[in-house]
């Protein structure tokens, strides 16, 4: 049998509407909620003014959890789970997102999956990436999954769907852990753990170019199905990407997940796929090298050198590039200027040889573990030496904290030391990107948006909130 996916139209989020469209999937899918039921939006980060088109909205959340109630059978739980991204406590995500009222108003569970327990689950898939991987326990408890991603642009994985959407399963310490060159692969690792029993794709606006500060695109449309290759395989076709170009969707297809061929899949709904294509034109992706990106018409200049696997000897698509993109729109957010007024600042990554050819008020900032480079600087000797391990060197059972504040105390702290230099090293596999923001503010003269008056009260009551709750599910496990 075909998987089927549909695609339908939807101009405006009225959560009644949304609802009636989700009733109407989940009867022609033939999927009837029961059970232990877990919604996993995309909540990577939210912000009403800052970050308003990152994550899935609270009024599609609404309608999926209307329509859910209307067609269960013998539930047990409604829950909806997420952990954000860039260490910010999901609780801060949540309430910005406008989740919680939902949360109350349909009496749902929530779980913060950076204060859940984390659960080792096998992997067994002869071409996995790791013989074990972490997840949340609620994940691990629930018996039927709703995927409910935002369709966006990213600037590591070309797009991200329903299959990257899993990445927001995992906490902080662990999150990190093969987020660099063999990011596309952990994504595929994570498809074994488990399946999503429906999905249901936010493409009412989507976002173009960025992940975490995407530009907005009317697309007018909701994209479901229960396989999550034959759902990605529709929506890459519908903004003009050849799915086998989106690598995580090639990996997953080829351990088995499901198709990655239009013939493969029955495609219904009130909204032709050609007549999408045509609407989606002019959607505008990133897949740049930030040596091209950055320098035309700024203060900040980039130099990429060779990275160590085999696989992306040319460009570490998961890792500190990405990062440093997504943390410069991050400031452009906050000071749209910051490209012109920020220090000069050269940006060093990977195994680079020869000369840097620093102006004289040009400050260099190395990043990553397998940056190296030996040079003169100011007429002194400099050797920054690889330290990078190979992904089966590394211990997931002993990763560092990636906490929030440690993280922030930690790169400051690097930065006022070396005050004086010219040069700093960013040390990290990934350097993530609040950690490149740090390191920016301090090197670039850039007001450190972590500080903004907008955030710091509410972000750190959320993370104290957060520790809290952590500690307390630590000693009173459910």
């Amino acid at each position: 049998m075909k998987h089927k996916v549909l695609i339908m139209r939807c101009d405006t989020y009225d959560p009644g509407k949304i609802a009636g469209i989700i009733t109407d999937g989940l009867a022609e899918l033939g999927v009837r909620p029961s059970g232990r039921i877990l919604f996993k939006p995309n909540c990577v980060i939210a912000h009403p003014d800052l970050f308003p088109h990152a994550f899935t909205r609270r009024e599609f959340l609404e309608g999926v959890v209307l329509a859910f109630r209307q067609a269960g059978e013998d539930i047990d739980e409604l829950a909806v789970g997420e952990r954000s991204g860039i260490t910010v406590p999901t609780r801060f995500c949540f309430k910005n997102a406008g989740y919680n009222e939902i949360i109350r108003r349909h009496r749902l569970k929530t779980y913060y999956f950076d204060e859940s327990r984390q659960v080792i689950r096998k992997l067994t898939s002869p071409e996995r990436l790791r013989d074990e991987i972490f997840v949340p326990e609620p994940l691990v408890k629930s018996n039927f999954l709703v995927n409910l991603p935002k369709f966006k642009a990213h600037p590591w994985t070309r797009l991200t769907l329903s299959l990257k959407n899993f990445v927001g399963l995992q906490d902080d310490r662990h999150r990190l852990v093969d987020h660099n060159s063999f990011l596309e692969h952990k994504i595929a690792d994570l498809q074994e753990i488990v399946q999503p029993s429906f999905i249901a794709v936010d493409a009412i606006v989507s976002g173009q170019k960025m992940m975490l500060t995407p530009t907005p695109f009317h697309m007018g449309a909701i994209v479901m199905g229960t396989n999550s290759c034959a759902v990605d395989t529709v929506c890459s076709h519908m903004v003009h990407v050849e799915p086998r170009d989106v690598v995580h969707l090639r990996l997953a297809s080829e351990r088995g997940f499901g198709p990655m061929r239009l013939d493969d899949i029955e495609i219904t709904g009130d909204f032709p796929l050609e007549e999408v294509r045509a609407r989606c034109t002019s959607f505008e992706m990133c897949m740049e090298h930030i040596d091209d990106y950055f320098g035309a018409e700024g203060n900040l200049t980039c130099m990429v050198g060779s990275f160590p696997e085999d696989h992306s000897p040319d460009y570490c698509w998961g890792g500190c590039p990405g990062a440093l993109q997504e943390a410069m729109h991050i400031f452009k957010m906050y000071y749209p200027d910051v490209l012109q007024t920020m220090g000069r600042t050269r940006y060093v990554v990977g195994k680079i040889e020869g000369p840097l050819n620093l102006s004289p008020d040009e400050k260099v900032l190395f990043v990553g573990d397998c940056t190296s480079w030996e040079g003169i600087i100011d007429g002194k000797t400099v050797k920054i030496e690889s330290t990078y391990r190979s992904t089966h060197e590394i211990d997931a059972h002993r990763t560092p904290s990636n906490d929030m504040l440690l993280k922030i105390m930690g790169s400051l702290f690097s930065c006022f030391v070396n005050r004086g230099s010219r040069y700093f090293h960013a040390k990290g596999c990934p350097v993530s990107v609040a950690t490149h923001i740090n390191y920016l503010s301090s090197i670039g003269n850039i007001r450190n948006v972590n500080f903004d008056r907008r955030n710091l009260i509410p972000i750190n009551l959320a993370y104290w909130h957060m520790r809290f709750g952590r500690a307390y599910k630590n000693f009173f496990p459910e």
